[in-house]
């Protein structure tokens, strides 16, 4: 066989297993959100039965226990949202838009799937230690319920520790009048949640201020010419959003940004 073609195999060969790491991981992060949510108000197994022809305290609490299921599986984009970068990643997007000036472009949709998908890349890894450590061995009944949530969460917690500030967590801990743990394994998975959410909060906020100072500089200038040569009556964002086009183009501004965001996740 030609050198070409062994060399073009090894490289689909990489390909292949590289989206294959991606998919576990999408797999690992989805199984999360849905092991988060059904450990809330299930822990047993995921056999339920219910009988429409008898009535009693039994068969009322598995009807409960389905309604609580249901009412907390519809919370799960809401999980999704709040344990990984997608706060971040779409707040800023916003940002940019509005620093642009283009109003409803790129539109909202576009904004959210690049977001969404930004975040899958980014939460890949933590995605494949939830699927090998958690997922894997419960599909395999080498482990019960309980030590799936035990083991998946674990990734997701340490994920959100790193990204978050110490004083965010201190904030919280004392908010919720619980004792300073020793360690940090031994701090709460609910008080961790809201420190990261807040700690996402700040950072999107100074990435955006970041990104609409050059904007803003191209609006005053623009606007300071137009008054300078009469033209009070013509609009400066008529002028300013060309010129803020080109000088966003020009820097390659999406790779720009992109590149940010996903590397200040690592």
């Amino acid at each position: 066989m030609p050198d070409g073609n062994v060399t073009s195999l090894q490289q689909g060969g990489r390909m292949h297993a590289g989206s294959g790491a991606r998919r576990r991981g999408l797999f690992g992060l989805v199984f999360l959100i849905i092991l988060v949510s059904a450990s809330a108000v299930y822990a047993e197994g995921p056999s339920l039965t219910l009988d429409l022809g008898q009535s009693g305290p039994k068969q009322t609490a598995v009807v409960l226990q389905i309604l609580a299921l249901l009412t907390v599986l519809s919370l799960a984009p809401a999980l999704f949202i709040m344990v990984t970068s997608f706060t971040r990643m779409v707040i800023v997007l916003s940002f940019l838009r509005q620093a642009l000036g283009t109003q409803q472009v790129p539109p909202n949709q576009v904004l959210i799937s690049l977001a969404l998908f930004l975040t899958m890349f980014v939460m890949a890894p933590v995605g494949q230690a939830v699927y090998k450590d958690a997922l894997q061995p419960l599909l395999a009944e080498q482990i019960g319920y309980e030590d799936a949530w035990n083991r998946g969460i674990q990734p997701i917690r340490g994920f959100m520790l790193k990204q978050m500030r110490d004083k965010d967590l201190e904030l919280f801990l004392e908010l919720s009048h619980s004792p300073k743990p020793a360690q940090v394994d031994q701090v709460p998975t609910h008080v961790i949640i809201p420190a990261f959410v807040l700690s996402e909060l700040r950072i999107s906020f100074q990435i955006g201020f970041l990104l609409y100072i050059p904007f803003l500089i191209v609006d005053m200038v623009v606007a300071s010419v137009l008054m300078s040569m009469g033209m009070m009556l013509l609009p400066p964002v008529m002028i300013s959003l060309p010129f803020k086009l080109i000088l966003f183009v020009l820097a390659d501004g999406w790779y720009l940004v992109v590149g940010s965001m996903v590397k200040s996740f690592q």
